[in-house]
């Protein structure tokens, strides 16, 4: 295991634990999850949508095709949150079709 990998990893973790902490107040009011545990929430609302591959020198990221992605976020109610920027485009994905699509960017 990397450095840069065991970074990455810090940060999902981090971005997990915001995202949970920050659905409790908005979303989860009046639910059973207002007092979960982050995990509990991870557990319960989050999906994967990615499989991931380490090599000797490199990480593969992998998933499914981006019209897959969006039909079952859509379907499910589902909130997408990704690095593609695919999704950013409006005119495929009109937003008042989801429930929501985060697009993360990351400084270089």
């Amino acid at each position: 295991m990397t450095m840069r990998a065991n970074r990455l990893r810090v940060y999902f973790a981090a971005m997990a634990y915001v995202l949970t902490h920050g659905l409790r107040p908005l979303g989860l009011q009046g639910t059973e999850l207002k007092r979960a545990q982050a995990s509990t929430i991870r557990l319960r609302l989050l999906k994967i949508g990615a499989q991931i591959r380490i090599g000797v020198r490199r990480v593969w990221l992998s998933g499914a095709e981006d019209a897959t992605i969006a039909v079952r976020c859509r379907t499910e109610g589902r909130i997408l949150i990704t690095l593609d920027l695919d999704f950013a485009n409006i005119r495929a994905y009109p937003p008042a079709e989801y429930a929501g699509i985060i697009i993360l960017r990351s400084k270089k």
